[in-house]
């Protein structure tokens, strides 16, 4: 009876745990959760065998939640690196539109690097360049 009992309560933890899961929002939150489930299950076979499948549950669960926050978190913060990456190097990019003599635009991307401008082909500029500047290279 005891067992059907710990049986019955492992599957709605389980059950609430998934639910919990599919609400997270971080790799952090999703992480604790898949933990916690994965350490509760083993820790609840563990202490099966020692006769405290529930203590083995509680333990294996907090262990696994730990490790899961932990590694999950790592994964929050080189995301958060790549959108800031990403943002810098929008904040350091200009395109000047070149309008061609048969009426086409001509996208020239600049990049900047200190206080120079970087243009597609290596070119260098002081400022940011004129349409005048990049016709000649740029246009047709």
């Amino acid at each position: 009876m005891f067992r059907n009992v710990v049986t019955s309560l492992l599957v709605v933890v389980v059950g609430m745990g998934f639910a919990f899961i599919a609400g997270c929002e971080t790799k952090a939150q999703t992480g604790a959760g898949v933990g916690a489930l994965g350490g509760a299950g083993l820790g609840a076979i563990i202490g099966n065998q020692s006769g405290n499948a529930g203590m083995g549950a509680l333990i294996g669960g907090a262990a696994g939640a730990a490790g899961g926050y932990l590694i999950g978190n790592e994964g929050d913060k080189k995301d958060t690196q790549r959108q800031m990456q990403s943002v810098r190097d929008e904040a350091n990019t200009m395109v000047v539109n070149i309008t061609n003599s048969n009426g086409s635009v001509t996208p020239v991307i600049l990049r900047r690097s200190g206080n120079m401008w970087i243009g597609p082909k290596g070119e260098q500029y002081m400022s940011v360049p004129t349409v005048e500047q990049l016709k000649p290279v740029y246009g047709f």
